[in-house]
């Protein structure tokens, strides 16, 4: 089992809502070692990922188990199951929940712990489709310790609400350590511009990393023009302005910026699997796609990678170069710390640090979280 900083608040969670070991419960719980592996992100601050949608699918099917079992006194194996619609709506209204798809719930969260724990029959969601009612596996909540049975349905929900505490946290100080920023006088923009391009790291949340990007290059085209029109005379100037779509995890069809009046369309993607690009491609039939990548590897090597891949998976050269003909720019992280350093030039690292708070504040939902 892998120990991290928030392993120790499990334990200390686990022994305090059920007076047992917690470490010794924590290694025979296959669960609890599955939301120890969830959670590693929980002390390393706002620009490690979180994992809210697997937690969450676990949060309202176990708070929905201790309703049923301990407030209404009801015998599980008769229940009638919980309504889809009810624990999505649940899940969304949890603190950074908002914009959470459905995947969990149907099957991404049984299929990863499978991949962790493949010797383990037991699935966390159990679900019968033509009704859309589902249940939580009390197999995996009733763990055997010392010849003692523990439920640890409410200790599974003291622990995941650590984590949001642990998240909520990190990211208040990371608007924080932003607003700072914004008060610092001009001589001192590099601390500005550190800052910023520290956002843009490999291992930086994806969520953050999409805000970061579209926030440079918003600014980067900020003051470039094109020259349109409907004939040769009648032409009109306009600064190209870059949109986003909605939240990174809106259901976008494969477009995460927009931009006027080129009609561009980018996508931001922190994988090289060959089947994402193409799929985006596929969803907006082979109109050409601005790659956003998080990657320090070269554009060439981004394209050689992609290419090669494609040739193994599909074989014929004609179906290969139509993809990746549609490829129209890759946009690794050295390009965006090049764009960030001219929007520099050009006056616009406070709108860069701006636009990034903005869109913070509207991803997390900070602004309604603190008029709670």
């Amino acid at each position: 089992m892998v120990f991290h900083d928030f392993t120790d608040t499990i334990i200390s969670q686990i022994k305090a809502t059920l007076r047992v070991d917690g470490k010794e419960l924590l290694q025979v719980s296959p669960l609890l070692e599955y939301i120890n592996i969830k959670t590693k992100s929980a002390n390393r601050g706002s620009k490690a990922r979180g994992s809210f949608a697997n937690l969450y699918a676990i949060y309202v099917l176990v708070e929905d188990y201790i309703k049923v079992v301990f407030d209404r006194k009801q015998d599980y194996k008769k229940y009638e199951g919980a309504i889809f619609s009810d624990l999505f709506t649940r899940q969304r209204e949890l603190p950074f929940g908002e914009k959470l798809q459905n995947h969990a719930l149907n099957h991404r969260l049984n299929e990863e712990f499978h991949k962790y724990f493949p010797t383990v029959e037991d699935t966390i969601i159990i679900r019968d489709i033509p009704t859309s009612r589902y249940w939580i596996n009390t197999n995996l909540l009733n763990i055997k310790v010392s010849g003692k049975v523990y439920d640890i349905s409410k200790t599974i929900i003291c622990i995941i609400n650590e984590y949001i505490k642990a998240k909520k946290n990190a990211f208040e100080k990371f608007i924080y350590s932003c607003e700072q920023l914004q008060k610092l006088p001009s001589s001192d923009k590099e601390k500005v511009f550190s800052f910023i391009s520290g956002l843009l790291e490999p291992n930086v949340d994806a969520r953050l990393f999409e805000i970061v990007s579209f926030a440079i290059l918003k600014y980067y085209y900020w003051d470039k023009k094109i020259f349109w029109g409907y004939d040769k005379i009648n032409l009109q100037e306009e600064n190209l302005k870059l949109y986003k779509t909605g939240r990174t995890n809106a259901n976008d069809g494969g477009i995460d910026f927009v931009m006027k009046p080129l009609g561009n369309f980018y996508q931001v993607t922190e994988t090289l699997d060959v089947k994402k690009y193409f799929l985006d491609i596929d969803k907006l039939e082979h109109y050409p796609v601005k790659f956003v990548i998080k990657t320090n590897e070269s554009v060439e090597e981004i394209l050689n990678h992609l290419r090669e891949n494609a040739i193994q998976q599909y074989g014929i050269e004609i179906i290969v170069n139509r993809y990746m003909n549609s490829i129209d720019e890759v946009i690794n992280i050295p390009m965006l710390i090049l764009y960030l350093n001219e929007a520099d030039q050009n006056g616009y690292l406070n709108n860069v640090l701006d636009e990034i708070i903005l869109q913070s504040k509207v991803e997390f939902n900070y602004e309604e979280d603190n008029d709670e």
